[in-house]
């Protein structure tokens, strides 16, 4: 029995996730070793193996890109999940909020701020990508930013103000760095 998983995209991003010429499709699944069946009418992406594939988690990697480039990220940021070390994360303000467009739209432009600058200062402090497309936000970074962006992104959701998540961002990032120099004094010596 052959192992499948599947998803539905927005309509308007399965150009992207096939990209010029089936580029972005033919990356994803040369990357993981899977084929991508993408029915360009309903959206519906379902990730297959190859049959010589060895590791049962590429499906569900390849499934996070194809997730990933379908909540707004950019093949690029997408293909960032190859890395083991790479999460993806997706806030879905409709399970939250409910579904009163004007609300989560308030919501998005909360955390986008003026001229994306709030999303722009969540990522540099925290080093997580974020893209807020539809009803959700979606952060990929390591899991520990990804923690921080997600934490920073609900003070804002919860009304919080932007001076408050802005100190809590600076505080994220000085125990970043103490942690990385911390960790640099702790490697052995080549």
């Amino acid at each position: 029995m052959e192992t499948r998983v599947s998803t539905i995209i927005p309509l308007e991003r399965v150009g992207v996730l096939i990209g010029k010429e089936g580029s972005i499709k033919g990356k994803i699944e040369q990357a993981f070793r899977t084929r991508l069946l993408i029915q360009s009418e309903t959206g519906l992406v379902e990730v297959v193996p190859k049959e010589d594939s060895e590791d049962p988690t590429t499906i569900l990697r390849a499934r996070d890109v194809v997730v990933a480039i379908a909540r707004g990220f950019s093949p690029e940021r997408a293909f960032t999940l190859v890395d083991d070390d790479i999460v993806l994360d997706i806030i879905d303000l409709r399970e939250t909020f409910g579904r009163n467009e004007r609300d989560i739209a308030r919501l998005k432009g909360r955390v986008i701020g003026r001229e994306g600058k709030i999303r722009r200062l969540i990522e540099e402090m925290t080093k997580a990508k974020v893209s807020v497309y539809g009803h959700t936000i979606s952060m990929i970074g390591e899991y520990e930013t990804v923690t921080d962006a997600r934490e920073a992104i609900e003070l804002l959701l919860k009304g919080k103000q932007h001076s408050t998540v802005y100190k809590l961002l600076r505080k994220m990032k000085s125990e970043s760095k103490k942690r990385e120099t911390l960790e640099l004094w702790q490697k052995p010596p080549t």
